[in-house]
């Protein structure tokens, strides 16, 4: 199994590639929670996540014939670009098998570093399937993204350094994918700081670890969906599962809708980018899926900050509708002057903020004398919403809340 020896070899093969990124203290999320946090910003790490430190170490290890037939992988998208960028940098040839259905943020990310990309399969283990059978056809050495003990010692090294830079942490916050990335950090803490506790956090659309702690064995799933698109697999490795049984204390899940909420105040209050399985461990914190203590220091680790823009903007409409910053509604006028002045009478009382409106007087479920009207609001919070929507109905406005 995993050790610490390994983990601190990792350090020094890694050393030259991975950067060690920054712990900083928030005193936004120290004040919501009653916790003194602190973020592992791994999303300023180069190609904007963790997977460099397993990939370099990974690679570092091969022989020269292994070097000589080139890798091949399968990602959703930060362990390609790991494993790109550390082969490139050694001149081993990489072919990295990617979901048709990858951000083509991520894809031609992937590419810049000088990778072969094929597209193949609708997630990460289908894409894996046609990877394994490259590595049959043309000799090469896969690069498995979390199941291999290089690359979970490689990810190990942040574990290394959340302990230097915050040698008083209580709890590290981690996200589950694989497993890779917890397996190295909670081998690095657990051996050097036993007390401190590691949770794992899953989405709940992908959430292949907690079921298999329940039932004792690996559990795969028949699929897998959420946003958080960098920890969308459908189980565990077979070595990570017997690591974070060992070593990782409670394994917790988070809700698309809390995904977006974390990456929202990220965005926010900490001028922070992160993507979807970045936003998880900060997730966890926010929604308290873990009991902790008043002034406990925890840090969650976030992990990436690659995100298709098309699903940042996404996100980002989603976290504001569940924090009451955003509201789409729909209500029936009479069609004639004045009714909808006499409709944002009433948005002028509670300063509702109109993005836009659309009239459709041509739909069936209304009346001919009468227009629909779609309206798209900014507001201040959910105490806001829901005065404005009993006002509007007390004043005997039917209103259908679409988002």
């Amino acid at each position: 199994m995993l050790e610490l020896s390994d983990i601190l070899d990792a350090r020094e093969r890694v050393r030259e590639t991975a950067r060690h990124t920054p712990l900083e203290y928030s005193h936004t999320y120290s004040k919501l929670t009653g916790a003194d946090v602190r973020l592992k910003l791994e999303n300023f790490q180069r190609t904007g996540a963790f997977k460099i430190r397993g990939a370099t170490n990974r690679i570092a290890t091969l022989s020269d014939a292994e070097k000589d037939a080139g890798v091949v992988t399968a990602s959703a998208g930060n362990h390609a670009q790991g494993v790109a960028l550390a082969a490139t940098r050694v001149g081993v040839d990489a072919k990295i098998v990617m979901p048709k259905h990858a951000p083509n943020s991520k894809v031609e990310a992937t590419q810049s570093y000088g990778a072969e990309v094929v597209l193949d399969g609708a997630d990460y283990d289908e894409a894996a399937d046609r990877a394994h059978e490259i590595e049959r056809e043309d000799n090469r050495t896969y690069v498995h993204a979390f199941d291999d003990e290089y690359v979970m010692a490689g990810q190990g090294t942040i574990g290394l350094e959340i302990l230097e830079d915050c040698p008083e942490v209580e709890t590290v916050v981690v996200p589950i994918g694989g497993g890779g990335l917890i397996s190295g950090i909670a081998t690095a803490i657990k051996e050097l700081q036993p007390d401190v506790r590691v949770i794992g956090v899953q989405a709940e659309g992908a959430s292949s670890a907690a079921a298999s702690l329940d039932k004792g064995e690996r559990v795969s799933l028949g699929g897998v969906e959420t946003i958080a698109d960098g920890i969308a697999t459908r189980s565990l490795g077979e070595r990570t599962f017997e690591i974070i049984r060992e070593r990782v204390d409670e394994v917790v899940t988070v809700s698309d809708p809390e995904i977006a909420v974390a990456l929202v105040y990220l965005l926010e209050r900490s001028k922070t980018l992160v993507e979807g399985a970045g936003a998880v461990p900060l997730a966890a914190v926010l929604f308290e899926k873990f009991d902790f203590e008043a002034d406990e220091t925890i840090v969650p680790a976030l992990c990436g900050g690659n995100i298709d823009l098309n699903t940042l903007t996404n996100v980002i409409v989603r976290g504001l509708v569940e924090t009451g910053r955003y509201l789409k509604i729909r209500t029936v006028l009479k069609d004639q002057p004045g009714a909808l002045e006499d409709l944002l009478e009433i948005f002028t009382v509670h300063q509702a903020n109109i993005y836009a409106i659309h009239h459709d007087r041509t739909s069936r479920e209304v009346e001919m004398s009468d227009t629909e009207v779609e309206i798209e609001l900014e507001m201040r919070g959910p105490e806001h919403v829901d005065t404005f929507l009993a006002d509007l109905r007390s004043a005997g406005y039917e209103v259908d809340v679409l988002v």
